[in-house]
C-alpha cells in the first residue's frame, strides 16, 4: 500500500458514495486504513522526537471515522472524501490535523468554533498579552507557509467584556483560530514528504502552543 493507492480509493468512494460500493471493498478500504494508521505512528513518533511537550497520539487514536455524522448533517454524504487525524491530541482541539482528500490535503491547527468557554479564554489571553500572538503569525515564515489565519465569519461588534478601541479588536472578534496550509497529491506521493510536515508542524507549533496554554491556565 502507499498514498497512490490511498488517493485512487478515495477519488472511487467519491464516484461510488454509498453503503453498497463500500461494503464490495471494505477489504481494500482497511488494507488503506491500516497503511494510514501504520504512517500516522511513524509520523507520531518522530514528532515526539523533536517536541519535548508532544503528547504521544498513536494512530488509532489519531485516525478520524471516514462516515460522515448524519445525525447532524444530514444532507451530507455517507462517507468522507478524505482521511483525517489529528497528532498531538490532548483534546479533539488544539491538535496537529492532518487531511488527506480528493479534492486537496491540508495541514494545520488550531480552535475551530470552539466553546464558548474556551473562546473566553482564547480571548483573555489576547487581551493580556495579545502582542506575543501577532508576532507569532505575522511572522515572515509563518506567512509564507500559512498565509493568514483561516477566514471564518467575526463578530461585527466588540465581545463582551472588551472595548471597541482594543488594541486587538480584529483578533478578539474572530471566533475561530486556525491556521492551515496544502500540499499537492503529487508532494505527497514523492520522497521528503515526511520532511514536509515535519518543517509544517515545527512553524506551527509557536502558534498551537500560544492558544493551548491559554485554554490551560
Amino acid at each position: 500500500m502507499s498514498f497512490v493507492h490511498l488517493f485512487e480509493f478515495l477519488r472511487k468512494l467519491q464516484k461510488n458514495n454509498n453503503k453498497e460500493w463500500m461494503d464490495l471493498h471494505r477489504k481494500e478500504y482497511y488494507q488503506i486504513r491500516d497503511f494510514y494508521i501504520e504512517w500516522l505512528d511513524g509520523m507520531n513518533n518522530k514528532l515526539a522526537a523533536i517536541d519535548e511537550t508532544y503528547y504521544d497520539t498513536p494512530g488509532k487514536k489519531a485516525i478520524n471515522r471516514i462516515n460522515n455524522n448524519l445525525l447532524y448533517h444530514p444532507n451530507k454524504p455517507i462517507y468522507k472524501d478524505h482521511f483525517g487525524a489529528g497528532l498531538d491530541q490532548r483534546s479533539k482541539q488544539g491538535d496537529f490535523y492532518i487531511e488527506l482528500g480528493a479534492n486537496g490535503s491540508y495541514f494545520g491547527g488550531g480552535y475551530w468554533h470552539p466553546s464558548s468557554k474556551i473562546l473566553r479564554s482564547l480571548r483573555d489571553a489576547i487581551d493580556y498579552d495579545g502582542m506575543t500572538l501577532l508576532k507569532i503569525i505575522e511572522k515572515k515564515s509563518f506567512n509564507k507557509m500559512f498565509g493568514e489565519l483561516v477566514a471564518d465569519d467575526s463578530l461585527k461588534n466588540a465581545p463582551k467584556g472588551f472595548s471597541s478601541d482594543h488594541k486587538h479588536i480584529d483578533l478578539l472578534k474572530r471566533k475561530s483560530f486556525a491556521a492551515s496550509c496544502s500540499l499537492t497529491e503529487n508532494e505527497i506521493v514523492q520522497e521528503g514528504f515526511d520532511d514536509k510536515v515535519i518543517a509544517i508542524y515545527k512553524e506551527l507549533l509557536p502558534f498551537r502552543r500560544y492558544l493551548n496554554n491559554a485554554v490551560t491556565v
